[in-house]
Parts: C-alpha cells; structure tokens; sequence
C-alpha cells in the first residue's frame, strides 16, 4: 500500500498577503480558495512539478503562524531555483554545498521555513 504526502498545512496570519507570496513570488498554483464557513477558508497552493500541495488559511491548523519549520522541496538546479526567488523579492540563502545536496533556504512573510534540495548526481 503507498502512503503519499499530498497536503501541508502552513500556519499563516494573513491568508492573502500569503497566497500573494507563494503564487506570485514563489511560483505555486493557486487550486483552490473557497470561504466555506465564516470560520474555515481553504487555500490550497501547489508548487510547480508537485504531487503535495500546501493548505493555508483560516480554521485550517492550530499551529502557530511561523511555526512550519522546514518543509523540504526538491529542485533540478537549486542556483536556478535561488535565481527565480530572487527576482521575485523573496529573500533566500546563497547555495550551501553539501556532500548530500545544495541548498537554498527562504522563508516566508510569517517565518515559515523552506529549503529547496538539488540532489547530488548519483553514481
């Protein structure tokens, strides 16, 4: 049986000033924004190339917003990937080199952390 991510919650204090980021920003889809109730908005946001997607708005999570700490996000060229945030005006790490992977971290308008992961060429 196959057991996939498909949708994470990220804590958020302002929903559109959120969305904004991510989709204008960052590059995500915008699926879905639906006020279902006064109390429950659904925002779900899907990076580009992603089967998970995030879920951000209101009565979503109880999790403090800035508490989602380091979701990963696999990129071909994390330079590249740095490229693109950069002119978008996210401000993101310089690529940190590892035996593991380069790495960029960013994080958004609340404090919640990404890193994007560039695996190293396998063989």
């Amino acid at each position: 049986m196959d057991w996939k991510i498909e949708l994470v919650a990220i804590p958020v204090t302002d929903v559109d000033r959120a969305k904004s980021f991510y989709v204008d920003q960052c590059g995500f889809n915008a699926d879905h924004d639906h006020q279902v109730s006064p109390d429950l908005r659904f925002v779900q946001l899907t990076p580009p190339g992603s089967a998970c997607s995030i879920v951000l708005g209101t009565g979503i999570t109880e999790m403090a917003p800035g508490s989602q700490k380091g979701v990963q996000v696999v990129v071909a060229d994390a330079a590249k990937a740095r490229e693109q945030l950069i002119s978008k005006g996210v401000e993101a790490s310089e690529v940190d080199i590892q035996a593991w992977g380069h790495f960029v971290y960013f994080a958004d308008p609340d404090g919640n952390t990404w890193s994007l992961q560039q695996m190293p060429p396998r063989g």
